[in-house]
C-alpha cells in the first residue's frame, strides 16, 4: 500500500500568497492508532509528485516510505517555497538586498504549522521525534534551525546545503547551542567547486561545537549533480 497524501492551502506571512502545506500520511494511518513522528520538509513541490516538481522529477518520498519497515515510518509535513521569494525566506542571514527572512519562516513553522499537525494528527510531538529536512537553500536552512532550535527539532536532514550563501552557519555550529540535534549531511563532490570544501569545514566547525560523531555525519559522494535526482537517493539514508 501507497502512503496517503492529503494537501491544504495556506497562505504565510509577511507575503500571504497561497501556496500548498502538504501532508503525507503512512499506509497504515487510517488502519492503526500508532502515533508516529513528524517531519517538516522544506520545497514541497519537489517531494512527492512529478507533476508539481522542478524540472518534472521528485525526491520520490512516497515510493521510498511504501519500502520502509513500520518502525521508519513517519508523517511528512511538505511546505512549498515561495517562488520567486524562496531565497528571502530560506536564509536565515541576509546577503546584501537577499535572505534575512529564514528566522520569520522558521518560527512560522514552530508556532503555526506544528502546533496545528499536533492537534489534528497522531503525532509524537517531542525534538526527538520531530525533523526537518531540505536541499540547497533549504539544506542551509534546516542546518540553521536545527542548530537553533534543536529544542524543537531533534532530527535534521541537510542534503547538498548552500553554505555559501550564509557562511554565518559555521560559526554558529562551533558554538555550544545547548540542546543538540542529530544530523545527516550530505553532499556530491560534483555539484560545485564549492560543495566538498563547505562540508570539511561544517565537519570541524561541529566538532568544534561539542557534537559527537553519534549526533552528526556528514557523507560526500562522489557522483551527483544538484537535483532532484541526487536528492531522492539520499533521503531514504537520512530517514
Amino acid at each position: 500500500m501507497s502512503p496517503i497524501l492529503q494537501e491544504f492551502d495556506i497562505k504565510i506571512p509577511p507575503d500571504k500568497a497561497p501556496r500548498k502545506l502538504r501532508l503525507l500520511l503512512p499506509h497504515d494511518y487510517a488502519t492503526t492508532q500508532r502515533r508516529y513522528p513528524v517531519v517538516y520538509a522544506l520545497d514541497g513541490q519537489n517531494l512527492f509528485e512529478a507533476e508539481t516538481a522542478f524540472g518534472g522529477r521528485h525526491w520520490e518520498i512516497p515510493e521510498s516510505l511504501a519500502k520502509m519497515p513500520k518502525r521508519l515510518q513517519a508523517i511528512y509535513v511538505g511546505i512549498d517555497n515561495a517562488g520567486s521569494n524562496r531565497i528571502h525566506e530560506y536564509a536565515p542571514y541576509k546577503r546584501g538586498r537577499q535572505g534575512g527572512g529564514g528566522l520569520d519562516f522558521v518560527q512560522y513553522i514552530i508556532h503555526e504549522i506544528k502546533p496545528q499537525v499536533d492537534k489534528s494528527y497522531r503525532t509524537l510531538p517531542q525534538a526527538e521525534t520531530t525533523g526537518i529536512i531540505g536541499s540547497s537553500m533549504g539544506g542551509l536552512l534546516a542546518l540553521w534551525a536545527g542548530l537553533r532550535f534543536g529544542e524543537v527539532f531533534g532530527r535534521v536532514g541537510v542534503l547538498s546545503p548552500s553554505l555559501w550563501f550564509n557562511p554565518q552557519v559555521f560559526q554558529l555550529a562551533e558554538h555550544d547551542v545547548g540542546e543538540k540535534s542529530k544530523f545527516y549531511i550530505s553532499g556530491s563532490a560534483r555539484e560545485s567547486v564549492r560543495m566538498e570544501s563547505g562540508l570539511h569545514r561544517l565537519h570541524e566547525a561541529l566538532h568544534r561545537g561539542g557534537f559527537t560523531h553519534e549526533q552528526f555525519r556528514i557523507v560526500i559522494r562522489e557522483r551527483g549533480r544538484h537535483n532532484e535526482a541526487l536528492w531522492a537517493r539520499e533521503f531514504p539514508k537520512n530517514a
